[in-house]
């Protein structure tokens, strides 16, 4: 194994398991399939900023005893065991943890079928020098990913950094597993040792990045997804993990983003004093608004769910909040009186209105009408002493499409739109309102009347709801007198 020597050059030196692809030829199409994934193996890591990052890659053939940290180490005899053994002793000599980036899955393996021979298996980590492995599960395409909760600085900026990937990159779900060996005696199953940290998580909670840490705090493994951006990944390397881990293997080499307190003078102790409060500050900021977000998230989405998308009693409810946020007081008559009238009495300022709530997947049907028609003739039966003075049929229409492409009114057919006797309006437009909190248009709209409190349309945003200018017959004597 040749010798690398190296001074104080600000360059932290980490080992990677395979040959410099500044040194490797791309071989013939026709050659061996094992030369074709050398190279394709070193390959992977020839686009990487090093130096720019400040670091020294060590590859096999060098030594790698004085190694940071180590990134896809090999178990394989002559394909790199040695170096990773050396790097192991190197960082237990020196008292300090053994930090590895290893990638789970192969995105080449997973595509056309074909296992690399050159490195460990695409679909599991092993560990060195304990029991147990990481096995990886491949995700279906468009997998989504989350951070785990209650990360540290360094963990919970790799994951920002990683959930930030292109949408079709791959995704393995992460289990740690015992190891089974057989003997003369059959097969023996050693439980699995250390801890797995999940960072990100998929839908099920199962993590697709995560940090291994044995139990002694020799090893510390983070497992990350075939298909990274290793420009990004050193970069987390040196600038996080290694002043969380191995803050020592900076100092040794006078590394640019070691950061001795001791040694900085009264400026740089203010000013990055000033840096660690102003980050505290947007951390704490950050946290409360987006805790508000989620809290107005929350209060928003049963309204918006149920107007935009709703039927039934989801949408009814959706409704009822609309109209009580305008100031109506709101019975639901379903309760009080089952399905023989409307779904729900609004009353504001004398005017008591009838409110038919009806939604239809497809085109609304014009029979709609007549369900709230039939609820106004039987009223008075139901409550002789609560006369109704005015109506409004409210559809949550075309509800498989998305809001923007529904039609923006309810009905179509001039004829009988001209003949309908009280308001028709989509809960598209009531939900602009809604949004708007234009609660004078929600009132003008409900009781069919301009906002100066005569007959016509509101003032603001949304469709104009259909029907209302007819005289309200249902009001009258049943001569047309009212």
């Amino acid at each position: 194994m040749a010798a690398h020597l190296s001074g104080p050059n600000g360059l932290v030196p980490v080992h990677i398991a395979v040959h410099d692809p500044s040194e490797m030829e791309e071989p013939d199409p026709q050659a061996a399939d094992y030369a074709r994934q050398r190279f394709a193996a070193s390959a992977r890591y020839a686009g990487i900023r090093w130096s720019e990052h400040g670091v020294e890659p060590r590859w096999l053939d060098q030594d790698t005893s004085t190694c940071a940290a180590a990134i896809n180490p090999s178990h394989f005899s002559g394909r790199g065991a040695d170096e990773f053994d050396r790097f192991l002793s190197g960082a237990a000599s020196r008292r300090e943890p053994a930090l590895i980036i290893a990638t789970m899955g192969n995105v080449d393996d997973d595509n056309n079928g074909v296992r690399s021979v050159f490195g460990r298996p695409g679909g599991r980590v092993d560990f060195r020098h304990f029991t147990g492995s990481i096995a990886g599960k491949r995700l279906l395409a468009g997998a989504e990913v989350s951070l785990a909760p209650d990360l540290d600085a360094a963990d919970r900026d790799l994951g920002l950094r990683l959930r930030n990937r292109p949408a079709n990159a791959p995704w393995w779900a992460m289990a740690v597993q015992p190891t089974a060996m057989e003997g003369p005696r059959g097969t023996t199953v050693h439980t699995p040792e250390g801890e797995l940290v999940p960072i990100l998580v998929d839908s099920l909670g199962e993590p697709v990045v995560a940090r291994w840490t044995s139990g002694d705090g020799q090893q510390i493994w983070y497992v990350i997804p075939d298909g990274v951006d290793w420009n990004t990944v050193v970069d987390w390397l040196v600038q996080r993990a290694l002043p969380e881990h191995v803050p020592a293997a900076l100092r040794r080499v006078r590394s640019r983003h070691s950061v001795d307190p001791d040694l900085e003078t009264p400026a740089e102790k203010q000013a990055r004093g000033a840096l660690e409060e102003m980050e505290r500050r947007y951390r704490e900021e950050k946290t409360r608004l987006q805790a508000d977000l989620e809290q107005a998230r929350q209060e928003a989405e049963p309204v918006r769910s149920g107007l935009l998308y709703g039927s039934g009693a989801e949408l009814v409810d959706a409704v009822a909040v609309v109209l009580r946020a305008a100031g109506f007081t709101v019975t639901d008559l379903d309760a009080e009186l089952g399905t023989q009238s409307a779904d729900l009495l609004a009353e504001l300022d004398g005017s008591a209105c009838l409110v038919e709530v009806k939604a239809a997947s497809g085109a609304a049907g014009e029979k709609l009408v007549s369900y709230l028609q039939r609820h106004l003739e039987t009223w008075p039966q139901l409550r002789p002493g609560q006369p109704v003075t005015c109506a409004a049929l409210i559809v949550n229409h075309q509800h498989r499409l998305y809001p923007a492409e529904r039609p923006a009114e309810v009905y179509q057919r001039k004829g009988f739109v001209d003949a309908i006797p009280f308001p028709v309006l989509a809960t598209t437009t009531l939900f602009a309102w809604w949004c708007a909190q234009d609660w004078p248009a929600v009132r003008a709209a409900v009781l069919g009347r301009s906002q100066s409190g005569e007959p016509g349309s509101p003032s603001t945003g949304g469709s104009e709801p259909q029907g209302r200018r007819r005289r309200r017959w249902f009001l009258s004597g049943g001569d047309g007198t009212t």
